[in-house]
C-alpha cells in the first residue's frame, strides 16, 4: 500500500492510477490545507462586505443575476447539489469514480476555489473508507465542467445519494457513511459550486485511457511482429535506415519493435534469402509502423494534453491571490474532448489494420500455405472463421466511436451556457474503444499463435515461443474444432496483462 500527498502543486498520473486502480490512500499536505484556509479567508470576507459575486451570492447559470440573502446561501449549496445530481443510466466503474474525486481534491488543494480544507478532506475520508459514489453514465455534457458526475460525488458527502456496493449494487449514502463512522458535511458559500464545477471525470478518463494505451500500442507491435512472423511475411521493411529517412518518431519506435521481435526465428530464416519469394507484403505487414507509429505520436500530444490539465484550476469563479474573484471559462472540457476524439480515431485504426492481419492469415490463397482458417481439418472444421468475424463486428463498431464527439453541441442552461464540450461523452467512449482494441489484438494473437504452431517443425522467434508459453495450456495444439470463446478470453487477458511484454523482454530487451 503507497501513499499519495496531495502537495498544493498538484499530483501526478501514477498518483492517479494508484488510488483509481490500487489501494494507495490519500493525504493532505499541511501546506495544501494552508493555501486552502487562505483561498477561504477571501470568500469569507466577501460575504462579509455584501458584494454580489456569482456563486457566493447569487444563483447559478441562467439565475446568475438572481440575489441570494445571506441566511440562503448555505441553502443554495445544497440545492445546487441536489438538483445538479440528475444523471441516468448504468454506473460508471470504480476507478473512474475514484479518479473523478481525486482529482477534484486536486483541484481545491491548488488555493483557488475557496473552500474549507474540511471540503477536501471529507472527499479524501471516502477515498480511503471505500466509498464510492454511484454515478450513472449520463448527465455530463462537458461544461461547465462534468456538473452531474461530480454532483453524485458530493451529493454522498451530505449523507444523500447513492453508493455502489461491494457487489456493484445500490445502497444509500447515508447508511455506508456510518457504516465507516463518517458524519455528513454541512457546505457553506461557494463550496457546493467549488465541488461540481470541474473537469475531473473526463480528465480521469482521459489519464486512465493513456495509460491503457501505451501499453496496447506496445502490444500492438508484438501481435503485429507475431503475424508477420506466421505469414512468412519480410523483416526488411522495419530497418532503421527506412524510417529515419521519414522521422516520425513513433513509427520509428514500432518499426524497431517489429524489427527486434522477428530475429532469431527459424521460420523468418527459412525465407530469408528465398529469391522466390514475394518481394512486396501487403500494406497491413509492411505499413504496420507507420499506422501503430502513427497512433504512438497521437497518444504523445495526447499525454501533453492530459498533463496539463492535470496543472490546471479547473473552477468557476476563482479566488485570486489578490483576493479578486473571477469568472472563468476554464471548465470547459474542448482540450480533452478533441484529444479524446483524437486518441480514438488512432486506436481505431491500430484495430483495424490488426484486423486485416488476421483476415490474411486465415484465407489460404493468402497466408502463403497455412490451412484455411488455421485448421488441420478444414471443411468438418471451421478453426478461427468466427473469430475474424468477431473482429470485423468489432472494427466496425469503432469506426461508429472514432466518429467526434467533441464536434457536437446541445445549448443548455437559457442559453447561458450555449456551447458545450460533449468532453465526457468523447473520453467515455474512448475507453471503449481501447477495449474493443484489446479484443481485436486478442484475437490476431490468437491467429499468430496458431500460425506458428502449424509452421513446425520450424522454430519461432523468442517473441514467438513466448507467445505460444503464454496461450499454450488455453489453446493446445491445432486440431478439431473446440469452444472458441475461453480461447478469446485467455487471449485478452494476456494482452491487457503485462506478463507477455515482460516474458518477451527478458528474451529481447526492453521494447520502445
Amino acid at each position: 500500500m503507497s501513499t499519495v500527498v496531495i502537495q498544493p502543486t498538484g499530483i501526478s498520473p501514477a498518483d492517479v492510477l494508484a488510488v483509481a486502480r490500487g489501494t494507495a490512500k490519500v493525504v493532505l499536505d499541511p501546506a495544501t490545507v494552508e493555501a486552502m484556509a487562505t483561498s477561504r479567508s477571501i470568500v469569507d470576507g466577501i460575504e462579509a462586505a455584501g458584494r454580489p459575486v456569482y456563486g457566493v451570492s447569487t444563483g447559478f447559470g441562467a439565475l446568475a443575476n438572481t440575489f441570494v440573502a445571506p441566511e440562503r446561501r448555505a441553502e443554495l449549496q445544497h440545492a445546487l447539489i441536489r438538483s445538479h445530481a440528475a444523471g441516468v443510466g448504468a454506473p460508471m466503474p470504480r476507478e473512474v469514480v475514484r479518479a473523478m474525486m481525486l482529482l477534484r481534491v486536486r483541484s481545491l488543494a491548488l488555493g483557488r476555489s475557496g473552500v474549507r480544507p474540511l471540503v477536501a478532506e471529507a472527499l479524501v475520508d471516502l477515498l480511503n473508507h471505500e466509498v464510492t459514489p454511484w454515478v450513472p453514465e449520463h448527465g455530463s455534457l462537458g461544461a461547465s465542467g462534468d456538473l452531474a458526475p461530480l454532483a453524485h460525488c458530493a451529493l454522498v458527502l451530505l449523507g444523500e445519494g447513492w453508493v455502489l456496493g461491494p457487489a456493484g449494487d445500490r445502497i444509500p449514502a447515508g447508511d455506508a457513511l456510518r457504516r465507516v463512522g463518517l458524519e455528513p458535511l454541512e457546505l457553506a458559500a461557494k463550496e457546493g459550486l467549488a465541488l461540481i464545477n470541474g473537469t475531473d471525470g473526463m480528465l480521469g478518463m482521459l489519464l486512465l485511457a493513456v495509460h491503457d494505451a501505451r501499453h496496447l500500442f506496445a502490444m500492438a507491435d508484438v501481435t503485429a511482429a507475431l503475424a508477420i512472423e506466421a505469414m512468412l511475411g519480410s523483416e526488411r521493411p522495419f530497418l532503421p535506415e527506412l524510417h529515419a529517412i521519414r522521422p516520425h518518431p513513433g513509427q520509428a519506435t514500432s518499426a524497431a519493435n517489429i524489427h527486434k521481435l522477428l530475429q532469431n526465428s527459424a521460420v523468418m530464416d527459412s525465407h530469408r534469402d528465398d529469391l522466390g519469394h514475394a518481394v512486396q507484403d501487403a500494406y497491413s505487414m509492411r505499413c504496420a509502423p507507420q499506422v501503430a507509429g502513427a497512433a504512438r505520436d497521437t497518444l504523445d500530444f495526447v499525454e501533453v494534453v492530459a498533463g496539463r490539465e492535470l496543472l490546471s484550476v479547473v473552477d468557476n469563479p476563482v479566488v485570486l491571490p489578490d483576493g479578486r474573484v473571477e469568472s472563468t471559462g476554464n471548465f470547459h472540457g474542448a482540450p480533452l474532448g478533441f484529444a479524446a476524439d483524437y486518441l480514438a480515431i488512432a486506436a481505431s485504426e491500430v484495430g483495424a489494420i490488426a484486423e486485416r492481419r488476421v483476415d490474411r492469415l486465415l484465407d489460404v490463397t493468402r497466408s502463403r500455405e497455412l490451412p484455411a482458417f488455421l485448421s488441420p481439418d478444414a471443411g468438418v472444421n471451421s478453426g478461427l472463421m468466427i473469430a475474424q468475424y468477431t473482429a470485423a463486428g468489432i472494427v466496425a463498431e469503432n469506426r461508429r466511436l472514432a466518429a467526434p464527439a467533441s464536434v457536437d453541441s446541445l445549448p443548455t442552461s437559457g442559453m447561458q451556457e450555449d456551447h458545450v464540450s460533449m468532453g465526457w461523452a468523447a473520453t467515455k467512449k474512448l475507453r471503449t474503444v481501447l477495449d474493443n482494441l484489446t479484443s481485436l489484438l486478442a484475437v490476431e494473437l490468437l491467429a499468430a499463435v496458431r500460425g506458428l504452431q502449424l509452421r513446425a517443425p520450424l522454430t519461432p522467434s523468442p517473441a514467438g515461443r513466448a507467445a505460444l508459453a503464454a496461450l499454450g495450456e488455453v489453446a493446445g495444439e491445432p486440431g478439431p474444432d473446440v469452444f472458441l470463446a475461453p480461447l478469446m478470453e485467455a487471449a485478452r487477458d494476456v494482452v491487457r496483462g503485462p506478463g507477455l511484454r515482460a516474458a518477451i523482454e527478458r528474451e529481447v530487451g526492453p521494447l520502445g
